[in-house]
């Protein structure tokens, strides 16, 4: 693999580019040890409720629809439709329409009154947004470690645009993951929950090129009510499906043997115009019984939880805000929100923002709390206890204390104290099928040798499962913007770190971990709804134990009996969460000096078999490399 620079270099700026749009009881008052603990019986048998529990594995955060999303103006496919028209490939159209940003940025700055050469020289991004425009911008919005993505040439109209190979696969961002086909593959193998969420950003609709958006207004609301109208129509017109208005709709669904819908609202600004309370209304009226009161961006309900890059240029857009006392934009600044001492947004729950939760906890609604700011979890969980402890919960989300120290940094990720929250509420965790590289929990029975894939996957459900004791479900967030867990097997195994361990831990993986599933997961990880459960399957291959995802859906459906009925008090003690057994990974910089190089190129040794295309005599098994040139250019062929 090359290690070549960008292209241009302050395009290294952009490395927090991969945007992701995301959005996450009893009726006697306390949730069951097998909500809270993660432990379902599945021989039949009743639990301290009365109910049996359910058997089904629920992912809480699912974009079917967004293809309506941002004006409708990005995702290419349709959720519904024969397979040739929604999973057309991109040469069965114009190329241009979509996956690609407009060509001037500029506007999207907002009016403030810094100069863009001021602000350019403080933040380089916004230099490389101003001087390189939507081009240059659109070329790394996919770009993570192990990947290009799958964006920026759907700009190139003049070469034209060949048939996208390996849609979908793990890092696909502008291409339909969960077309009905998919859900049903799912389905069938064991999903029985799944929340859907209507999904928008403004800012980004405005991002597009007009000419690919349909309503070019940007109204998120807008955008919302049709991915709803969407979900109502679907499960109208499926008979395995159906959307649950109530905890008690929920269960007997799932009874019957069928896929239970909850629908869901992910929006920067939700409900932004006019009264909140019949817009409230009026979403309840289709159908949704749970949402996030804030997404990337602080809105009138409260602050977001810092998360990528891009959305501090949005929110410096509206409130023109620099904030010097401490750096997340870059080391030393940080754009549009108002941080604390620690880094933190300082925005809590508004006013407005306690009176829908209140507004949601009397309708036995869920409120979703995963892009919202460490103030205004605080908030929600001081309106919880006044309520007799209303759960709440997270739909997609990280562990904070497993991911990396980067990662950490980001306010988006969850600390061990909110999940104290969560199960003292009887609330439950959608942990994210990322695609990253995460530090090592001791305690897992799964070796965290392949980055990126089901065993660093493993790392974090286990830390929840064993040290945290969190009741969990899967939070996919597909269609959402943003990648997926990788492989285990194929060219895009284990890619979450740097080339030379990548290579070295997928020829390993291949030799000595667990055989192939025989399925498409095997080598494009996570790239649909369809092959949900064969995430599940491979962690089962792996060695830990999968009985809480399989049961989730009961742990879902406990919640929002909790939340409907009465409460007496805290639905568990939190007392034995233990953050201990984490090993942090050493840095990239200590590891790659354990490989041999060629040229200033690490590399992995004695990797490729005879036949393989090669750089250096010592990548090949046979210590030859014959035909290579200069620090291998051209390549050779191991002998």
């Amino acid at each position: 693999m090359s290690t070549s620079s960008p292209r241009l270099p302050s395009l290294a700026v952009l490395g927090a580019l991969t945007l992701a749009f995301a959005c996450s009881g009893t009726g006697s008052g306390s949730a069951s040890d097998s909500a809270t603990s993660g432990e379902t019986e599945s021989d039949g048998e009743t639990d301290t409720d009365g109910e049996a529990p359910l058997e089904g594995v629920a992912d809480l955060h699912l974009h079917m629809f967004a293809e309506q999303a941002f004006g409708g103006g990005w995702l290419h496919g349709h959720a519904e439709g024969p397979a040739e028209i929604a999973l057309a490939p991109c040469d069965g159209g114009d190329p241009g329409d979509h996956g690609r940003l407009r060509e001037d940025l500029v506007p999207l700055l907002g009016s403030c009154d810094l100069s863009l050469e001021e602000l350019g020289a403080l933040v380089p991004l916004i230099a490389v947004i101003t001087t390189g425009g939507g081009a240059a911008v659109g070329e790394v919005v996919g770009q993570i470690p192990g990947t290009d993505g799958d964006t920026g040439k759907h700009d190139d109209r003049t070469q034209g645009w060949p048939e996208l190979t390996g849609w979908p696969r793990w890092d696909v961002i502008a291409h339909q993951q969960a077309w009905e086909d998919q859900l049903l593959a799912a389905y069938e193998a064991g999903l029985r929950l799944e929340v859907i969420s209507a999904v928008s950003n403004d800012w980004l609709c405005r991002a597009l090129p007009p000419e690919n958006v349909i309503r070019p207004e940007c109204d998120e609301m807008a955008d919302v009510r049709v991915q709803l109208e969407m979900a109502n129509a679907f499960a109208e017109s499926h008979e395995w499906a159906e959307i649950a208005l109530t905890a008690a709709d929920a269960r007997r669904i799932i009874e019957d043997d069928r896929l239970a819908l909850i629908l869901s609202v992910e929006a920067s600004h939700l409900l932004n115009a006019g009264d909140w309370q019949a817009g409230l209304d009026e979403l309840h009226g289709l159908g949704v019984r749970t949402l996030q009161p804030v997404h990337q961006l602080n809105n009138r309900f409260g602050g977001a939880a810092l998360h990528n890059t891009i959305f501090h240029v949005a929110q410096y857009a509206e409130s023109c805000h620099i904030d010097m006392d401490c750096g997340r934009t870059t080391e030393t600044v940080t754009l549009g929100f108002d941080l604390d001492a620690n880094c933190k947004n300082t925005l809590g729950l508004t006013d407005e923002g306690k009176a829908l939760t209140q507004a949601m906890m009397e309708r036995g609604m869920l409120v979703d709390v995963a892009h919202l700011s460490e103030a205004g979890v605080r908030d929600v969980f001081e309106l919880a206890v006044a309520r007799d402890y209303y759960p709440f919960y997270i739909s997609h989300g990280h562990f904070r204390e497993i991911m990396t120290p980067e990662r950490q940094k980001e306010e988006k990720t969850t600390p061990s104290w909110v999940i104290t929250m969560l199960r003292e509420t009887g609330g439950i965790f959608g942990v994210r099928t990322a695609p990253d590289e995460v530090n090592t929990y001791s305690a897992s029975p799964v070796e965290n040798s392949c980055h990126g894939s089901s065993r660093s996957f493993a790392q974090a459900y286990d830390f929840g499962r064993l040290g945290l004791k969190v009741a969990m479900a899967l939070g996919s967030d597909l269609n959402g913007f943003i990648q997926q867990t990788r492989p285990r097997f194929g060219a895009d195994a284990c890619t979450a770190s740097f080339a030379a361990e990548g290579v070295c831990q997928r020829v390993d993986e291949a030799e000595s971990g667990p055989p192939p599933l025989g399925s498409a997961f095997d080598e494009i990880g996570f790239g649909h709804i369809g092959v949900l459960l064969d995430l599940v399957d491979d962690l089962d291959a792996l060695g830990t134990d999968t009985a809480p995802l399989r049961g989730s859906a009961d742990a879902f459906v406990r919640m929002w009996e909790r939340a409907e009925g009465e409460r007496s008090g805290p639905a568990e003690s939190a007392d034995d969460l233990d953050v201990g057994g984490i090993e942090v990974l050493p840095a990239h910089s200590i590891r790659q000096a354990e490989y041999p190089s060629e040229c200033g190129v690490r590399y992995c040794p004695s990797s490729l078999a005879a036949g393989e295309t090669c750089r250096y005599d010592g990548e090949c098994v046979s210590g030859s490399c014959g035909g290579a040139g200069m620090c291998g250019q051209p390549r050779g062929v191991c002998g």
